[in-house]
């Protein structure tokens, strides 16, 4: 991941009910939720929710599935991974002891 990608994703998690959206799709797995489904549990007008929606996919950060007439949101766990290795590349100028903390996150 290159750093205007970084500094793109993170930017849009940067609002409290991007936030909040993505957290819970993560929650979620890669089913993810029925747009109507996000709106009741975040207590967002679908107005408010589609804005959201919409810039956090165009960041990379959710992907968007049609079934039928719904359409369902996920987080891009692949992304998730990117930001996390793009943030941890340069961790401790490779002194991976000084990092354990960290991986053991990862690992658990």
């Amino acid at each position: 991941m290159d750093q205007d990608r970084a500094i793109e994703a993170f930017a849009a998690l940067a609002q409290a009910s991007r936030m909040t959206i993505f957290r819970l799709l993560v929650r979620t797995g890669p089913d993810g939720l029925q747009v109507g489904e996000i709106s009741r549990r975040l207590d967002i007008v679908p107005s408010t929710l589609s804005g959201h929606l919409s810039l956090l996919k165009r960041a990379g950060l959710l992907k968007a599935t049609r079934k039928q007439r719904e359409i369902h949101y996920s987080a891009n766990l692949t992304m998730v991974n990117d930001m996390v290795g793009f943030l941890l590349a340069d961790c401790c100028d490779g002194r991976v002891e000084n990092c354990s903390e960290i991986l053991s996150l990862l690992e658990a």
